[in-house]
């Protein structure tokens, strides 16, 4: 029986009071390379981005310091108008150079001004979930950034707030300031240092985007093989059992691997139909020990 392509295959999540497909899709990949600059081929970025929604995906995650502004404005073009249950996630904290250089960008004015790059560019009024991405040696405390998100929360600027790049310890910090629905950290089979923020999540019933999670070119000899044995065992890609992976890792995962290509779209979402068995599990555990 051939089962039909849908990230509903993923199961859902909440994100705060939103329920929505348990995979997403990542803009990261839409602008050119070193996320700079238009796409390579922008139409291929389009249609990509389209055929991500008719596949079922409702959690697009974006930021205004893809491309400058090349990520949105892809999307902007792809899909607006938005389906009325589309979820777009964004970040704030992150900027650009003019020649596409990255440095930190939390600032109160940082921040306001990404998020009305965000707004403007997507073509909204308010971002449903919007990411305070935080980086070390920001000019103000992790607080002081935490309550500028408040005040843009508050302004309808944005409609819930998330945290990327965090620690548990802040993230505990943080859902004693403000009600908290994602967290987008680093993590994957081969990248297994943020455990204690995914179970943390999972406990407070918190959506855990992984960014990075196929961790390229990071996986030992051991683990590759092993994937490729789990693989070839469910006639699948080493990407696909990386995110079956992630899937059953935790119950409020939500895997948001990006592309800039349909084909490779349509493989990653073809995943949430993969079911890692126990045996599976324990051959990844004990070669990526």
């Amino acid at each position: 029986m051939t089962i039909e392509v849908t990230a509903f295959n993923a199961g859902t999540v909440r994100l705060g009071d939103l329920e929505v497909p348990r995979l997403g899709f990542g803009a990261m990949r839409l602008p050119g390379p070193g996320v700079w600059g238009p796409p390579v081929d922008r139409d291929e970025a389009i249609r990509t981005v389209r055929r991500a929604v008719e596949l079922g995906v409702r959690v697009i995650d974006s930021a205004w310091y893809y491309g400058r502004d090349v990520a949105n404005e892809v999307i902007a073009a792809a899909i607006r108008p938005y389906p009325d249950d589309l979820v777009l996630v964004t970040k704030l904290g992150g900027a650009r150079t003019d020649d596409g250089g990255w440095f930190n960008g939390i600032t109160p004015d940082g921040l306001r001004a990404g998020c009305e790059r965000d707004l403007r560019v997507l073509g909204v009024e308010t971002v449903p979930v919007v990411h305070l991405r935080w980086m070390d040696g920001a000019p103000i405390t992790f607080d002081e950034a935490l309550d500028v998100m408040v005040e843009l929360r508050t302004e309808g600027k944005i409609g819930r707030i998330g945290l990327s790049n965090v620690t548990a310890d802040q993230l505990t910090n943080a859902l004693s300031r403000a009600p908290i629905v994602s967290v987008s950290n680093l993590f994957g089979p081969a990248e297994q240092g943020d455990a204690a923020t995914v179970d943390l999540c999972a406990a407070h019933g918190i959506a855990y985007l992984p960014f990075f999670p196929l961790a390229a070119g990071r996986v030992a000899t051991a683990a590759d093989d092993a994937l490729r044995a789990v693989a070839a065992k469910h006639d699948c890609t080493n990407a696909q059992v990386a995110i079956a992976w992630l899937l059953r890792r935790s119950p409020t995962m939500l895997p948001i691997p990006g592309t800039s290509k349909v084909a490779h779209l349509e493989e990653n979402v073809a995943a949430g139909a993969l079911r890692l068995d126990d045996d599976d599990m324990a051959a990844l555990a004990a070669a990526l020990a």
